[in-house]
């Protein structure tokens, strides 16, 4: 699996920043290239693969949202509705009154997997959790090579189980959402190369992933056992990325939060007017996101930038504005 790569550098799949131009150009470079479908549908999901298929020959990954269903509360919503309205009025914009489950996840989602035993991507990562033991043997079925993101020993554990062929180590230092799969349990913060070495007497391979940024970090995660490294940060500021302006020049601070503010569910932010907000009473995900985009979208709409969902590692700091090509070639060990 590994061996076919030139480089060993994974192009983390960042839902709404990764594009299939970002996954052609790391694929052609020799590195592996994903698409992020856990925002899309089924429709503008076979388009995404589609694209790539006819920009490279190379192998890549695709990757999905498995998340639990959205606990609804409509209590809880109401109060986190009223809990922004302050923040929608420094814009003159009023919160919507009722909130959706705006990204379904792909546990019993029939139409996406239909669309991924057509197309067959080489590999289908899933983060937040797995999916049903009948999806999981129709995508080894059609040759999909499966990868899940941990956060424990426990949840490494069930990848495996689940017959999975290599887990994603995430590091707390990691930029975007947590990948543990019960977002309100237990979370021992461990960093990608503690974690890499928790998973390796698992057997499987190990991705490591979490503010690698450059080849020395590389070179570490790989002496420390992994298989190859998973890099999103690094790749935010590519021309093929479709990071915005604000969060391109919002990068060069660096400094990061964990936050539920935006989406319900923990994920590594670039400090913001967002992260500052107290998230203990945050609606569940992805109904939170719901809000948190409308909030975004009022204060663009006024030329502020501050409630976007600017998400990026611990190594923010250190990201290059260049081709995605280059950056492979920079991080690879």
């Amino acid at each position: 699996m590994f061996d076919r790569l030139k480089h060993r550098v994974v192009q983390a799949p960042m839902a709404g920043t990764s594009t299939p131009e970002l996954a052609m150009a790391v694929c052609k470079a020799g590195g592996l290239g994903f698409v992020a479908l856990g925002a899309l549908d089924a429709r503008n999901a076979a388009k995404a693969i589609g694209a790539v298929r006819q920009g490279t020959d190379q192998p890549f990954g695709v990757n999905l949202f498995c998340h639990a269903p959205a606990r609804r509360d409509g209590a809880r919503e109401a109060a986190w509705i009223d809990r922004l309205r302050p923040e929608f009025g420094r814009f003159g914009a009023e919160p919507p009154d009722r909130l959706s489950e705006i990204y379904p996840g792909f546990r019993g989602n029939d139409a996406m997997l239909s669309v991924l035993l057509a197309e067959r991507p080489a590999i289908v990562g899933c983060h937040f959790g797995l999916p049903g033991p009948d999806q999981i043997a129709a995508l080894k079925g059609a040759g999909c090579r499966l990868w899940a993101t941990a956060t424990s020993l426990a949840e490494g554990q069930a990848i495996k189980d689940a017959g999975f062929d290599a887990i994603v180590a995430q590091g707390y230092e990691a930029g975007g959402h947590r990948g543990i799969f019960d977002p309100d349990g237990p979370d021992a913060r461990l960093d990608h190369l503690q974690l890499t070495r928790l998973l390796l007497p698992l057997g499987l391979p190990i991705v490591a992933a979490g503010a690698i940024m450059d080849r020395a970090a590389a070179r570490a995660a790989r002496d420390a056992g992994a298989a190859a490294v998973q890099c999103g940060t690094a790749f935010l500021r590519a021309p093929d990325a479709a990071t915005p302006p604000a969060h391109r020049a919002a990068l060069s601070g660096g400094r990061t939060v964990m936050t539920r503010a935006i989406s319900g569910r923990a994920a590594r932010c670039l400090v913001n007017d967002f992260t500052v907000i107290d998230d203990a009473e945050a609606a569940d995900y992805p109904v939170a996101y719901d809000l948190g985009k409308a909030l975004h979208a009022a204060a663009m709409a006024r030329g502020h930038a501050g409630y976007g969902a600017f998400w990026a590692g611990t190594g923010a700091a250190a990201s290059v504005e260049r081709p995605a090509a280059d950056t492979v070639l920079a991080i690879s060990p």
